[in-house]
């Protein structure tokens, strides 16, 4: 039993990248420890941004910054109060969001408006919220909706709290 917890463990230690050392990890061994990244994305000033999500379940994506060196700059959840705050309607990008927030769990079109809408599972403490961001068919922010996510307690009631 001692044996199966300690695997499971190490197994889940490279879920949030903590292990890994700012100025020193390598982007071998990010994906070593994290897997393959969902998405990446290059910057202007020479950094790469990898994008680790662990959506559904997890509920956060996590953005490892890597410099013009090779060497990890940092270790970021994306899915907090903080970013989608920054979110602005009808003015931030399809591209702002990915980069802001990483790659989305789901993303569909909608049947009854002419939009696509980027679905984000995501927790804020031991609150498990759904996010959904609406685009205009010019790829920029229409409408953001955050809420609790009911679905898993019994009969989709909110328990009481």
């Amino acid at each position: 039993m001692a044996i199966a917890l300690g695997l499971i463990a190490g197994g889940c230690a490279g879920i949030d990248g903590h292990t890994l050392v700012r100025g020193a990890s390598t982007e071998s061994e990010v994906v070593a420890l994290m897997g393959e990244p969902a998405q990446r994305l290059s910057h202007a000033d020479g950094d790469t941004v990898l994008y680790f999500s662990r959506l559904p379940v997890g509920r956060q994506i996590y953005a490892v910054i890597i410099g013009p060196d090779g060497r990890m700059k940092s270790v970021e959840p994306r899915l907090t109060r903080r970013s989608i705050e920054r979110l602005a309607l009808n003015t931030t990008t399809r591209d702002e969001v990915r980069d802001l927030l990483g790659p989305p769990y789901r993303s569909v079109r909608a049947a009854l408006k002419p939009v696509d809408v980027w679905e984000y599972p995501w927790r804020e403490v031991t609150d498990k919220r759904i996010l959904w961001i609406s685009f205009s068919g010019e790829g920029v922010v229409r409408e953001v909706i955050d809420m609790r996510d009911t679905s898993d307690e019994p009969s989709g009631r909110p328990r009481n709290r």
